[in-house]
């Protein structure tokens, strides 16, 4: 069996005295997509956060064998974790290409002189951008927004994309779009953490899958598994999927 990339023991994490996550553990294999649903306030982005080392966290975290418990922001990102955050967070008065670029800190580096070649392989997996790469990222649609987003975070050449929320707010159409990028990432052997209120496409797009309850894991599994568990059709795919299946 593959080793897990990102193994999390017992984690504690919060907002000064307010602790929001209870002992959480976690593992993502090497190579995996690894998804994690819940409900609004359950902490999945505290999880994420605490994870790229934005918030304190107690407990353990190793990524690929290493305890990183102790590691800055900085220090993670040079190990090869990157992470999309909900608010996507570009520079709106920057071209989109120059947003691409800043992404390619990393392996500027650590070195490699061929770093910029990433923006033809961002650019393969998101035409799109290509066709707008002088333009400014404010001007962007949302679906845009969020492929610039994680085209940004692929220049870094990531070992563990960890991906907030990616559908939040776009069209049902872009959404398809985004899940499908998701799918195309696997195939280039990138570990991926995707956290999402849209159960249903996770759970289709992801190899294995924790539920987030109040803080605490309620549930984990295959993906396959977690999808047909009557717990989690009642409560996040809804009444229709549960009906279809009878």
């Amino acid at each position: 069996m593959t080793h897990p990339l990102l193994k999390v023991t017992d984690l504690h994490a919060g907002y000064g005295r307010a602790e929001v996550l209870h002992g959480i553990n976690l593992e993502a294999a090497q190579g995996s997509v690894v998804t994690v649903i819940g409900p609004n306030g359950a902490g999945k982005s505290t999880l994420l956060n605490t994870l790229m080392g934005i918030l304190p966290g107690q407990g353990r975290v190793e990524f690929d064998g290493q305890n990183i418990g102790d590691l800055t922001l900085e220090e993670r990102v040079m190990l090869g974790i990157a992470l999309v955050p909900e608010k996507r967070e570009l520079f709106g008065t920057m071209p989109v290409e120059d947003n691409l670029v800043l992404g390619g800190y990393r392996q500027m580096r650590l070195g490699n002189k061929r770093w910029r070649d990433g923006l033809e392989q961002v650019y393969a997996l998101f035409p799109r951008l290509k066709e707008r790469r002088t333009q400014l990222a404010g001007t962007l649609s949302g679906g845009e927004r969020q492929m610039l987003a994680v085209g940004r975070a692929l220049m870094s050449r990531p070992s563990l994309l960890m991906l907030d929320e990616p559908s939040l707010g776009l069209a049902p159409l872009v959404v398809r779009e985004i899940f499908h990028t998701v799918e195309n990432l696997r195939k280039t052997g990138v570990t991926i953490l995707l956290v999402e209120q849209n159960a249903r496409a996770a759970l289709e797009t992801a190899d294995y899958g924790y539920v987030l309850e109040m803080g605490e894991v309620a549930l984990s599994g295959p993906a396959e598994e977690l999808s047909h568990d009557p717990r989690v059709i009642d409560t996040y795919l809804g009444a229709a999927r549960k009906k279809a299946e009878a």
